[in-house]
């Protein structure tokens, strides 16, 4: 991020004609990594809950003889 910013310090000019295309590359793929990771971990707190909720609910109609 900070050489985007050294990049875009440089003119309009340097940026318009695509001087800073490399580097807000590598800005997005970092930041398409952090968010691809970020929503692994979302995705398996979320599965955690639920089976952990399911699992409480089978037990509980279980217990009141609901099954």
């Amino acid at each position: 991020m900070v050489a985007l910013e050294e990049c875009h310090a440089k003119g309009f000019m340097h940026k318009s004609l695509g001087g800073c295309n490399d580097a807000k590359d590598k800005v997005s793929e970092c930041l398409r990594g952090a968010r691809a990771k970020r929503t692994e971990a979302n995705r398996a707190a979320a599965k955690a809950k639920r089976e952990e909720r399911e699992n409480r609910i089978k037990e509980l109609n279980k217990s009141l003889g609901l099954d």
